[in-house]
């Protein structure tokens, strides 16, 4: 099964990097089927805090039959998030992958990445929880119904409410993708069980 982890410019490394190691420990050391294909608008892109990463594929050449599910980290405003997660293409991209009922796992603020592409209307969710909730009644304009807890599961969409959640949105991720089972393999082997 192949993820499609898409970095917008001034994406968190931290969020981002979870993905990367919960399904290299399912792949690597447990055989599962789970495959990570980075994303961007240009070949490297810059994170939130200046590291250079470079992307496996451009946006403009997915094409999403070929993906099982959708991940996108959160970023800082400060450094360009929202003008690459605003995009009409990544719009486009999730509500591609949103028709098709594939599982859509953001962290933090990406869930604005959804609410703007239309996706989180009308439906629970959550996003950024701290300085007074202030991200969170900014998600609740976009018409979402905001849920204070760490992550958050409606239908085939995942969204969680800081850095700290990450690895738990992964997992949740992990175990769409290959079960209850084998998803408490990883993350009993990882610590976190």
């Amino acid at each position: 099964m192949k993820i499609l982890l898409f970095l917008a410019k001034g994406f968190e490394t931290m969020e981002a990097s979870v993905f990367i190691d919960v399904m290299g420990w399912a792949g690597n050391d447990y055989h599962y089927d789970v495959e990570v294909v980075t994303c961007g608008f240009s070949k490297t892109v810059i994170s939130a805090f200046g590291v250079p990463v470079t992307v496996d594929v451009l946006i403009e050449d997915i094409c999403v039959d070929e993906y099982d599910a959708l991940a996108i980290p959160g970023g800082f405003e400060e450094f360009g998030f929202y003008e690459e997660a605003f995009s009409e293409k990544l719009s486009d991209i999730i509500n591609q992958f949103h028709r098709q009922n594939k599982m859509i796992a953001t962290g933090c603020v990406a869930a604005f990445a959804l609410a703007h592409s239309g996706v989180l209307t009308g439906k629970k969710a959550t996003t950024y929880h701290l300085n007074n909730g202030i991200r969170q009644k900014q998600l609740a304009e976009y018409g979402v119904e905001i849920v204070n807890e760490p992550v958050v599961k409606t239908d085939y969409i995942i969204t969680s409410y800081c850095p700290q959640t990450a690895p738990y949105v992964a997992f949740a991720l992990l175990e769409h993708l290959v079960g209850t089972k084998k998803m408490n393999i990883v993350k009993s082997a990882m610590g976190f069980a």
